[in-house]
């Protein structure tokens, strides 16, 4: 019990409780890569195979809400250890499958497993440190959250180049090996058997809510949106499930997140922000790999080396965000984070066909950058001022908005992908008339059946261009409408007592 209290045991805790985070982070985005070399593997379909990212989201979300009652019910370190070595055998079982039903089966169990790693460790590590050093922490544990999914793309990309898809999951044993020890050696036991009377009712109306969402969203675009009775069905659904779960939650003598933790005014409104940053901005970390494969031309591992400069963007800020926190002060942190955004995807807006890889890694270093110096403050602010028992729960409450602002932003990303391009493929075609001059001198034999093929595919081609360039714009735009939430938190009270850094303390 000695070597749990000390440094080095605070230490060696929070890095394996990092490393889960990382691998589990990772696995959200490695597989997007591979999925063309997995359909031919598993004979699935385009459409078919999504289901293997599809599926480990779906998990996540069913999962995630009940991440805090297990906690208190069985104790925080036995449930973390039970969810990294169930992750690390499903991802073995990933590896090994022969069968779509088979990965997405495995997949399912992988996404129930790491659905708790995130809320779990982030309230362990408030419990670790002592609050003078919180911010410095929570910097670290911040950049794992967001360099793993960057650098997902990367590492998957060179994996199924150089050895084979399967080893984007058997690489998790290794990492989810040292992480259960680190983790089994020096993280302290908390007090079990804690737990609220559980809430049924309003458990099974948040999952209905995020599964139905979840599926909706996913099956939105390839099944024309609400053209379709299924799409309908699931809308209906999820919006039964999200009343019922607000009754519940406003009603119930035990709901199953404390109203508590909806009142506080600094974490919901850090949470809100949280909320709209992965609405905005997350969704074009999934964008850009198929926005380079697709329209530039680059290899699954070219495109991964292009976007590790986002990773390393967001690295190089997580080293700067305490000391300007401390200095500026958290809300002009989060709003300096919002400038760099703001400019990385105004870049993006002049995207062209034409331009090389250094347009894009400029580009994703400021977005890493804007979104590193936003990140930490605001992990730090959402947990200030909340009740030290309540935190685990918090921490899920937070991670579901989390999670749910992901989903919607990038399934209306992608929505509106189709429906810019199919605008501009119109406009731009209706500009073509085999009398247009310019195009029977420049391109005389183009409206044959050959020509016509190619044109088609050129114009389909610019036509998405147009189309990335039209989001990415909107995107900036709607970056700058984050900026008047900041008011909501309350003013940092200073004092030569304050111990804690780069954090707001609400008056009263």
């Amino acid at each position: 019990m000695e070597f749990r209290g000390s440094l080095a045991a605070r230490v060696l805790a929070t890095a394996g409780l990092m490393l889960a985070v990382v691998m589990q982070a990772l696995d959200s985005t490695i597989a997007n890569v591979a999925l063309p070399h997995m359909q031919g593997s598993l004979s699935a379909s385009p459409e078919q195979v999504t289901w293997v990212l599809t599926s480990y989201i779906l998990a996540s979300a069913v999962m995630t809400p009940l991440t805090g009652w297990l906690a208190l019910k069985v104790g925080r370190k036995p449930l973390f250890l039970v969810s990294i070595s169930t992750f690390v055998g499903a991802s073995i079982l990933c590896g090994m499958a022969t069968s779509l039903p088979e990965m997405v089966l495995f997949r399912l169990l992988q996404g129930f497993a790491g659905a708790g790693m995130m809320p779990l460790s982030q309230a362990a590590i408030y419990e670790l440190w002592p609050a003078a050093v919180i911010p410095r922490v929570m910097s670290v544990w911040s950049a794992a959250i967001m360099v793993g999914p960057i650098l997902g793309p990367t590492v998957g990309g060179f994996i199924t180049e150089h050895f084979s898809w399967r080893w984007v999951f058997y690489i998790n044993v290794p990492v989810g090996g040292v992480a259960l020890a680190l983790v089994y050696l020096a993280l302290p036991d908390n007090q079990a058997g804690k737990a609220r009377p559980f809430d049924f009712l309003g458990f099974a109306a948040l999952v209905l809510f995020s599964a139905c969402l979840q599926l909706m969203l996913d099956r939105g675009p390839s099944q024309d949106w609400f053209d379709s009775r299924e799409i309908c069905i699931e809308a209906v659904l999820a919006l039964c499930g999200l009343y019922l779960f607000g009754a519940q939650t406003l009603t119930a003598k035990h709901p199953f997140f404390p109203r508590e933790v909806l009142r506080d005014r600094n974490f919901m409104a850090c949470t809100t922000i949280i909320f709209c940053m992965m609405l905005l901005l997350y969704s074009t970390n999934a964008m850009l790999p198929s926005f380079m494969q697709n329209l530039l031309g680059y290899s699954a591992e070219q495109s991964g080396q292009v976007s590790m400069f986002r990773g390393l963007g967001a690295m190089f800020a997580f080293t700067l965000a305490p000391t300007l926190a401390r200095v500026l002060g958290p809300r002009p942190t989060v709003c300096l984070g919002l400038a760099f955004t703001c400019l990385g995807l105004w870049q993006m807006a002049h995207f062209e066909l034409s331009m090389t890889a250094t347009n894009i890694k400029i580009s994703g270093a400021l977005q890493g950058l804007g979104l590193a110096l936003m990140s930490n403050p605001l992990a730090v602010l959402s947990y200030v001022t909340i009740n030290p028992a309540l935190r685990t729960e918090a921490a899920v409450f937070s991670n579901v908005v989390r999670s749910l602002g992901a989903s919607v932003g990038i399934a209306s990303l992608q929505a509106a992908l189709l429906v810019q391009s199919a605008t501009a493929h119109d406009r731009l075609a209706a500009q073509i008339t085999p009398s247009d001059p310019v195009i029977r001198w420049s391109a005389p034999g183009v409206f044959n059946a050959g020509g016509l093929e190619q044109l088609n595919a050129e114009v389909t081609r610019q036509g998405s261009m147009i189309a990335y360039d039209t989001v990415f714009a909107w995107m900036c735009v709607g970056s700058v409408v984050l900026v008047p939430l900041l008011i909501i938190l309350r003013p940092a009270r200073r004092s030569p007592a304050t111990t804690v850094e780069a954090v707001d303390v609400p008056e009263g």
